[in-house]
């Protein structure tokens, strides 16, 4: 049995894309950046300490199980991108990555409570120039409201998207190539 350790409605349906069965549990950690920490480290270390949570608070409704956890994150010069607090929060972050390529990486740890595997996928996206207004009427759309870097790839925030170099399904959230690959080593998924 597969627990997805998260309550994204986006990882979900990805996740149902490769055809495994799984049930979501949340899985609640701190989210803050440790003093030093890079971008790569710390969405590696969230999607670990996430798939332990999701592992550990599964323990009532499987015995063997594996737990998935993932993370993503936005970077720009090396600067990790988290979710908007307000709009001036999404503002000054929607003006960084205009008319900018950044980078969205994300990470996914599979564990069995004894065994452990991750991967990070990174990939590159170009947006557009964005104008103030063009910002201000995004944010009121709701959506950036809860996303890392203030948009969504899937979602209305597509249409800022000029370029993408790598795996479009990372941007959104769970990398599926490599999210299958994963289960495969930990013989849980179908093989390609």
């Amino acid at each position: 049995m597969l627990i997805l350790a998260s309550q994204s409605p986006r990882r979900a349906e990805l996740l149902s894309q490769i055809g495994v069965p799984f049930t979501t549990l949340s899985a609640d950690i701190d989210e803050t950046i440790l003093p030093g920490e890079t971008p790569e480290i710390y969405v590696q270390r969230l999607a670990k300490q996430k798939a332990q949570a999701g592992w550990q608070a599964s323990a009532d409704i499987a015995e063997n199980r594996l737990a998935l956890g993932a993370d993503t994150v936005v970077v720009i010069h090396e600067q990790a991108l988290g979710k908007p607090k307000n709009f001036d929060d999404a503002m000054r972050m929607l003006q960084r990555l205009s008319g900018q390529k950044h980078q969205v990486f994300t990470a996914v740890t599979i564990t069995s409570g004894e065994h452990c595997e991750s991967i990070l996928v990174k990939t590159e996206v170009t947006f557009c120039d964005l104008t103030p207004s063009q910002i201000e009427e995004y944010w009121q759309t709701g959506e950036p409201q809860d996303k890392a870097g203030s948009y969504a790839i899937q979602g209305i925030g597509g249409k800022f998207v000029t370029h993408i170099k790598g795996s479009y399904s990372a941007v959104v959230g769970l990398p599926l190539y490599e999210t299958n690959q994963l289960l495969s080593r930990m013989s849980l998924a179908h093989e390609c």
